[in-house]
């Protein structure tokens, strides 16, 4: 084994160490101007979003909550509305359709990808049907031609949640320029997290935007003039300055997570664990980021026991499905109504996978795994 004495699941102090000069320049340049919200700083990383993405639109906003309830909130969504979207998921996801007192319709998801499964949607839809939420989950596309053909059929909105996916691709195209609306974090966990909470709603619809943009400061255009209710969903200045900072260095970070994947995937294979005991997360789109690296393990809770005593960071995203969850209870979701993804919840491990990981950290954490599974 290493001398390595434990790896953290993120290390944020080792991103932070490569960029401090910038950020704290940045930071400064806010402070001097005093223009704390909104602002040119704003402005500026909202131009710099919407061409990373491929968008004509992105819209700073205060989280990444608060991008999926703005975009539910343009599209009109409205009580006893459902929107269908995956069990398998941040939390995030279905509280903001239960915010708007619209209802959850989940539908199970792919074995491999853990993403929403297209082939199962369109027998959930209904006369009450408005749109389709389904998430990049982990960092990796969810098949939207799929969800695309079958939107269009139905007359229904799509609202992409890329709160872990910004950078990835499907068939060459960004997160967030595959729906309607696109949803993003910048928790500070995230492959592009701020130094706080922010998010970013992005769109090639000038209509959305334009309500978009006034709907995140009350719905008032001009200032104390209101055709609508929105709310509160401003970013702040000093948020937009980090993350402009490290927008810069997104496609390194995005790079050193993917060979820091590949690196995990070649030595679980060399220590004979694929298949049987570990099955590493696959690459089925044109660009998965990593905003996790997630396999199946056997006797996953015995294993994540195993990591924790070693030191080794770890998390288990999620431990229980969204239908299942005590606040939905009154939707009447019920153990065995969502196998593939209830599987997944028994099964899935995060385990490091940042950038900055040395050759020598990743070793003692596959080692630590096969450890567990040989003695």
């Amino acid at each position: 084994m290493s001398k390595i004495d434990g790896v953290p699941l993120l290390d944020l102090k080792a991103q932070y160490a490569t960029i401090r000069d910038d950020i704290q320049k940045a930071v400064d340049e806010v402070f001097e101007s005093q223009y704390f919200i909104l602002g040119p700083q704003v402005k500026a990383l909202e131009e710099e979003i919407a061409a990373y993405c491929g968008t004509k639109h992105a819209i700073g906003v205060s989280s990444g909550t608060d991008a999926l309830l703005l975009a539910l909130m343009a599209l009109d969504i409205a009580p006893g509305d459902e929107i269908i979207t995956t069990p398998f998921t941040f939390f995030a996801t279905a509280g903001v359709i239960h915010r708007l007192n619209a209802v959850p319709v989940f539908v199970d998801i792919e074995p491999e990808t853990f993403n929403i499964d297209p082939a199962k949607i369109e027998a959930a839809i209904t006369p009450k049907t408005r749109a389709i939420l389904p998430v990049h989950l982990y960092g990796q596309c969810v098949e939207m031609d799929e969800i695309m053909a079958i939107a269009g059929k139905h007359g229904l909105r799509v609202v992409e949640d890329a709160a872990q996916a910004i950078g990835s691709e499907y068939k060459g195209r960004r997160a967030g320029s595959l729906g309607d609306i696109g949803c993003f974090s910048f928790f500070p966990s995230k492959n592009l997290g701020a130094a706080g909470d922010g998010g970013v709603v992005t769109t090639n619809d000038d209509e959305l935007a334009k309500k978009m943009v006034m709907m995140r400061v009350h719905g008032g255009e001009p200032k104390y003039y209101h055709s609508m209710v929105g709310g509160n969903f401003r970013l702040d200045a000093i948020q937009a300055a980090v993350l402009r900072v490290k927008l810069k260095k997104l496609d390194e970070w995005t790079a050193g997570r993917q060979r820091n994947a590949a690196d995990y995937d070649r030595r679980l294979g060399e220590a004979g664990l694929v298949a049987d005991k570990v099955v590493p997360p696959p690459v089925k789109q044109s660009r998965h980021i990593f905003n996790q690296y997630v396999p199946r393990v056997r006797d996953r809770d015995a294993l994540f026991a195993h990591l924790k005593a070693k030191n080794i960071g770890c998390d288990i995203y999620y431990p229980i499905c969204l239908h299942l969850q005590e606040c939905f209870a009154h939707l009447g979701g019920k153990p065995g109504e969502m196998p593939v993804s209830e599987k997944a919840a028994e099964e899935v491990i995060a385990i490091p996978i940042y950038s900055e990981l040395t050759k020598e950290q990743r070793a003692y954490v596959i080692d630590a795994i096969a450890e567990f599974y040989k003695g």
